[in-house]
C-alpha cells in the first residue's frame, strides 16, 4: 500500500456504512486509504471498482485482491465504465476523495509541488492532454490572469500574470521551482504580507485544475455517481477548496429538489421528485487532533447524500 495518510477517514467510513456483500465505487484511489478502509468492511462477498488516472496508484489497486477491479481512468468516466461492465449490479456507495495525494505531490514529475525541482506538467495522467507548461509559456496575459484569479481565487493575479509573460520573454518556463520563484518575487516587489501559505500555493491550483478539467470532472462525475447508485446508495465527496465545495453543495441541492417550476408559476406542474437528501447540512470538518496529525487535513471538507 502507497504511504499515504486518507483525510476523515472515520467520518467516510460512518457516513458510507459499508456492509458485507456489497458493491462500492472509489472514484480517487490516490494512495489507497479510503479504499482499504471500505474492502475491510465488505468482505470476499463484496465488489469494489477502483478509479484513477495515475499508473502508479492503479498499479498499486491491483495488489489489493481479486473483487477489486481497477481502471485507469478519471471519475468522471465511472458511470459508463461500470455500466459497460456490471450493468444490473446495484452499487451501494461512492467515495470522491478530490485532494491530490501525498504521493503524488512529492514525486517531480508530475510537477504538482512548488518545493520540488520537476517539469512543470501537472497532468495526473502523466501523458495525457495539455501540460503546464503550454499555458504559462503560450497564454495571453489577460487569459492568465483570468485563470489564476477564478481557479486560484487568487487576488494578485494581475500581476502574477504579467511577471509570467515576462519572464517567458527572456527564456520559456520549464521548471516549477523557476515558476514558484517568479510568483514568490511578485509578492516581495509589492511589499505585500505574505500569505499563510506559500506564494505559489494558489496560482499552482489554478494551473493544475485547468490541466486536469477538475471541476468539469467533478461535475460530471458526481452527476453520473448519483445515477448509478442503487436506492439507498451513499455518495461521500471531500473537497479541499471553496471552488469544489460550492459545485458539491450545488450538485447535491439539484439532486434533491421536488419542484424546478420557475418562481412566476402559480403552482407546480413538474411534478418532479428528489432523487434523493442531503444526510450533512453543513460539511463535516476534520477534528482538530486530526489536522495536527495530518495538517493537509486542514481544509477538507466532507458532504454526504443518499438516493432515495
Amino acid at each position: 500500500m502507497l504511504d499515504h495518510v486518507p483525510v476523515l477517514l472515520k467520518e467516510v467510513i460512518e457516513s458510507l456504512d459499508p456492509q458485507p456483500g456489497q458493491n462500492f465505487v472509489d472514484g480517487t484511489f490516490g494512495g489507497g486509504g479510503h479504499t482499504r478502509a471500505i474492502l475491510a468492511r465488505l468482505g470476499p462477498a463484496g465488489r469494489l471498482f477502483v478509479f484513477d488516472l495515475d499508473p502508479v496508484s492503479i498499479s498499486a489497486a491491483r495488489l489489493l485482491g481479486p473483487n477489486v477491479e481497477c481502471w485507469q481512468k478519471n471519475f468522471r468516466q465511472l458511470e459508463e465504465t461500470i455500466k459497460y461492465v456490471s450493468p444490473h449490479l446495484p452499487i451501494h456507495g461512492v467515495v470522491l476523495d478530490l485532494g491530490i495525494s501525498s504521493i503524488q505531490l512529492s514525486d517531480p514529475a508530475l510537477g504538482l509541488s512548488f518545493q520540488e525541482k520537476g517539469p512543470l506538467n501537472m497532468r495526473l495522467g502523466r501523458d495525457k492532454g495539455m501540460t503546464a507548461a503550454v499555458i504559462v509559456n503560450t497564454w495571453r496575459e489577460n487569459d492568465l490572469a483570468a485563470l489564476i484569479r477564478e481557479l486560484g481565487e487568487e487576488r494578485q493575479a494581475k500581476q502574477i500574470a504579467k511577471a509570467i509573460v515576462n519572464r517567458r520573454h527572456e527564456a520559456p518556463f520549464v521548471f516549477t521551482t523557476d515558476l514558484a520563484e517568479v510568483i514568490a518575487c511578485v509578492w516581495r516587489r509589492r511589499g505585500s504580507m505574505q500569505p499563510r501559505l506559500h506564494p505559489a500555493t494558489k496560482t499552482f491550483q489554478a494551473l493544475r485544475m485547468a490541466v486536469n478539467e477538475e471541476l468539469e470532472n467533478l461535475r460530471w462525475g458526481v452527476r453520473g455517481a448519483i445515477r448509478i447508485l442503487a436506492s439507498g446508495g451513499r455518495l461521500a465527496v471531500i473537497s479541499f477548496h471553496s471552488l469544489e465545495d460550492r459545485l458539491v453543495k450545488q450538485l447535491f441541492k439539484e439532486a434533491s429538489r421536488e419542484c424546478i417550476c420557475p418562481p412566476s408559476a402559480p403552482r407546480c406542474v413538474c411534478a418532479r421528485k428528489p432523487l434523493g437528501r442531503i444526510l450533512t447540512k453543513k460539511p463535516v470538518r476534520p477534528s482538530p487532533l486530526e489536522i495536527t496529525d495530518n495538517p493537509r487535513a486542514r481544509s477538507a471538507k466532507l458532504r454526504v447524500w443518499q438516493k432515495l
